[in-house]
């Protein structure tokens, strides 16, 4: 089994932010925005400009907290009731995961996704990452339909604070290092295959792009090398997340990064910066490939991500790394699929020595 799928169409223009009613008008003349105080504020002229030219009516559904089932049936409540015929989606990962989950709550109700920064492939990406209340995620939910539009504007991306690019470039970047244990092994699954070809060419990006991408981002600058980069932390990013198979492959980053994400004194760290916190844990459990950890902990380094609970303020508990090591679970038969045994003590481990090499002084 090969399953693939893509947003209907993917376009990063500049300037598309006050144009976004020619895009809505052909489908919808009355939509729900689905967005955060911050995101509004920053692209509020030009949309509804745009939504008024077009003659489109709408109302606003702010996302105060995570992208949890309360807020997502609460969203598509709304949007029932307004009678809106479309979803736009307007901000960061968990604005773009709640509009795709509301749409596909309401039977797959168009969604047009414009993220105002780049810190994930949230916009693309054919699931929506179901949190709790309180910020713990709870898991996937994969949807049947994506974005008829994944509309991206990188002078809207150019203002945003740099952290947020550095956090999307090590999030998709993990995807590449995520994907070598299996295919080490001898794993030549077509999905993994296909997988691995845009992780690469998102690796590839950065290296040669990203640092004066996230310079060019700090001067509020549109460049190629931001946009190449912006591209590749949505577009190939979300590209390497778009194949599946029926054989199951954990992530081993992001499975550190799901247990993180119960742990109330990290909620300030971003998606990125947990999963960057995890490649170094996986680059010490993939003890025997020195080459990985060679190139992975300078790109870790380059882009801020944190190798350190220490990080943002943050003074960590002392028992912090086994409390994230218990919450992680993987399945036995993902485990044998790696070429390093994985167990909770390795994993308790390899974080408590992570801490160790990487512990302010």
């Amino acid at each position: 089994m090969l399953e693939i799928k893509v947003p209907q169409r993917y376009l990063n223009l500049d300037g598309v932010t006050a144009k976004v009613g020619e895009y809505i008008a052909p489908l919808a003349q009355q939509v729900l925005i689905v967005t955060s105080p911050s995101a509004w504020k920053a692209t509020r002229d030009q949309v509804e400009y745009s939504l008024q030219e077009q003659g489109i009516g709408f109302q606003l559904s702010f996302l105060s907290g995570p992208c949890s089932e309360s807020a997502v049936n609460a969203i598509a409540q709304q949007a029932s009731l307004y009678g809106a015929q479309l979803i736009l989606g307007i901000g960061g990962g968990r604005v773009m995961d709640a509009a795709k989950a509301a749409g596909e709550k309401l039977q797959q109700l168009p969604v047009i996704n414009l993220p105002t920064i780049a810190a994930t492939c949230a916009a693309w990406s054919p699931i929506s990452v179901i949190y709790n209340d309180h910020g713990g995620q709870i898991g996937p939910l994969t949807l049947q339909r994506l974005p008829v539009w994944v509309l991206v504007d990188s002078q809207v991306i150019a203002q945003s604070d740099s952290r947020y690019l550095q956090a999307g470039i090590v999030d998709a970047l993990a995807k590449w290092y995520e994907f070598q244990p299996y295919l080490r092994q001898g794993d030549q699954g077509l999905s993994l295959l296909l997988k691995a070809q845009p992780a690469r060419l998102a690796l590839d990006t950065f290296i040669s792009q990203g640092q004066q991408a996230v310079k060019d981002n700090q001067n509020a600058e549109v460049t190629p090398a931001l946009r190449q980069v912006i591209d590749a932390v949505i577009a190939l990013a979300g590209l390497a997340n778009s194949m599946r198979d029926e054989i199951p492959r954990v992530g081993i980053a992001h499975a550190i990064h799901n247990s993180m994400t119960h742990i109330e004194e990290l909620h300030h760290w971003l998606h990125g910066e947990k999963v960057g916190f995890g490649l170094a844990v996986q680059a010490l459990l993939e003890s025997d490939h020195a080459q990985t950890r060679e190139e992975l902990l300078p790109l870790l380094k380059i882009f801020g991500s944190p190798l350190s609970l220490s990080y943002q303020g943050n003074v960590p508990s002392a028992n912090l790394g086994q409390q994230i090591a218990q919450r992680i679970h993987i399945a036995p038969s993902v485990i044998a699929r790696l070429p390093f045994p994985l167990d909770q003590d390795r994993i308790a481990s390899a974080i408590e020595t992570t801490l160790n090499q990487y512990r302010p002084h």
